[in-house]
């Protein structure tokens, strides 16, 4: 019973079936769970079973893995599909299941190549090799088609206990590491204990000696934040005579708090509108805001020549704190446009042809324009903001490239009522968290209906609101100075340490 039991479980598709178990338990890792040991099993157990594969072998286990990662760890994608997008539930499912085997490809390139350059399990495969081609297939998975980054492995530090090495690396660091783990921890299973005695050691040093490269410290200032959660119905937000019930909606919830804030934030195109359309609020909102000696930032619809751009603005108090009478200029100064937009939702690839196809693809506002990759930063209250709009902030480079010497905090807005209830919000705030770590600012992210909540220059949650709540967050938030290691060099050491690892891998494979 027992020869038969093994038997099974070595047959190929026993195997293909674990190695989807293994990649779908991986999405505890993440939020809400946060279980971050599973996702250093689950890749250490793939790991240690594709050893003795052929490369093609290899590359049809790790795709099995890589689509239990994303099929069950993305799988609220088509909640926007289904709810919104007007699409059949069966069609929308089976979308979400295309964009994960499309997304399991990375894993299984990376499966393939190390069994094609070090098929033999060794020190050198299991430290060296494989975290290198995971790392950069990673890489390559948050840049190829405009990239999707989402569920990189270092994300699941963001609550455990390597997160203070994302001040040096970076994300990918993190997930260079965890590969690194990963197959040491495969290596115990034919009993090479000594893999340990290297990884642990060099993760507990640099662990330790994160917070020794990082320069940032206080600069000896505050600022009272309050950001504003409207929790607007998707459904009535694009609504006409949901215009005005909205932009008073906002106004009246920050009222109260503009006397004693300095800079009251309003979420993604709260503003439902291109600027020219409510030129009257907006210029009754300026005055509001420099009466009572603060600025508002919020999302709106700008408009240049022929163009419409998902954008933030500030009225009210540019570089001083003070009463002021001056008026709205709109002139494009002083603004921020998104660079990253979201495909389908924000512009549709080859449009002449899907858009015709269902109505997921026409959503509202999907033919933006893109804004420069790097932008000024926002200037509030005479403080420097660096600002990313919703999907914008899981590609850490464009942040780090729009930060400066002077910024002094890091915000993001978003609208996540697309995913309704499901976990997607609540990965896409562990992704903000990782950036505070990685720049060692402040962070701020105000958003529709959740997450709203202030994270520390560590990456920690300090304040939150509840989701699907309407309220206002206020908090008082203490600013930085300084840099990381990361804001200085950002993922290029350890890109370039893999690319050397897996050249020289190369090499070795032909001699």
């Amino acid at each position: 019973m027992l020869n038969k039991l093994r038997a099974l479980a070595h047959h190929p598709r026993s195997k293909m079936v674990l190695a989807y178990a293994a990649g779908a338990t991986t999405a505890l890792s993440f939020a809400p769970y946060s279980i971050w040991p599973l996702y250093l099993v689950a890749l250490a157990f793939v790991v240690h079973q594709s050893s003795n594969l052929t490369p093609k072998q290899a590359f049809k286990y790790w795709l099995g893995f890589g689509f239990g990662c994303f099929s069950v760890g993305i799988s609220w994608v088509h909640v926007s599909m289904d709810t919104y997008g007007g699409m059949p539930l069966v069609a929308s499912i089976a979308l979400m299941a295309l964009l994960a085997l499309y997304l399991a490809l990375y894993p299984a390139l990376a499966g393939y190549l190390m069994q094609k350059l070090a098929p033999k399990t060794s020190l050198l495969r299991n430290l060296l090799v494989f975290p290198a081609l995971w790392t950069i297939t990673e890489w390559l998975r948050g840049w190829v088609l405009t990239g999707f980054p989402w569920l990189w492995a270092g994300y699941s530090q963001t609550e455990g206990p390597l997160k203070p090495i994302a001040s040096m690396f970076g994300a990918l660091g993190l997930s260079f590491i965890i590969a690194l783990l990963a197959g040491a921890l495969a290596l115990l299973a034919v009993k090479r204990w000594q893999s340990l005695a290297v990884a642990v050691p060099m993760l507990a040093t640099l662990t330790l000696i994160a917070p020794m490269t990082s320069q940032v410290e206080p600069n000896g200032e505050t600022i009272k934040v309050a950001l504003v959660q409207g929790n607007i119905p998707q459904s009535m937000k694009w609504e006409p005579d949901a215009l005005w019930p909205t932009m008073l909606k906002y106004m009246d919830l920050s009222r109260p708090e503009l006397l004693e804030s300095d800079l009251v934030i309003w979420p993604e195109a709260a503003i439902p509108a291109p600027e020219y359309m409510v030129q009257d609020f907006l210029d009754n909102a300026n005055k509001v805001a420099n009466l009572n000696n603060t600025a508002i930032i919020t999302g709106i619809i700008s408009h240049r020549a022929n163009d419409f751009y998902n954008s933030l603005i500030v009225l009210g108090n540019y570089n001083y704190k003070q009463q002021s009478e001056a008026d709205y200029l709109g002139d494009g100064s002083n603004e921020f446009k998104k660079h990253h937009l979201l495909p389908i939702g924000e512009f549709v690839p080859l449009e002449s042809l899907l858009r015709p196809l269902a109505p997921f693809f026409n959503l509202p506002m999907s033919s933006f324009a893109r804004g420069d990759f790097t932008q000024p930063n926002l200037n509030a209250v005479g403080h420097q903001i660096s600002p990313a709009i919703c999907y914008e902030i899981a590609f850490p480079e464009q942040l780090r490239a729009n930060m400066n010497d002077n910024t002094d905090l890091l915000m993001t807005v978003s609208n996540d009522a697309w995913f309704g209830t499901s976990n997607g919000p609540l990965q896409h705030m562990e992704i903000a968290q990782m950036r505070s770590v990685e720049l060692g600012r402040p962070l701020v992210r105000a958003t529709n209906n959740g997450v709203t909540a202030v994270v520390d220059e560590q990456g920690n949650i300090t304040d939150s609101l509840p989701q699907f709540e309407t309220g206002v967050l206020v908090a008082d938030i203490k600013l930085m100075k300084g840099h990381t290691l990361f804001t200085t060099l950002g993922q290029w050491p350890v890109l370039i340490l893999s690319f050397l690892l897996a050249f020289a891998a190369f090499i070795r494979s032909k001699q």
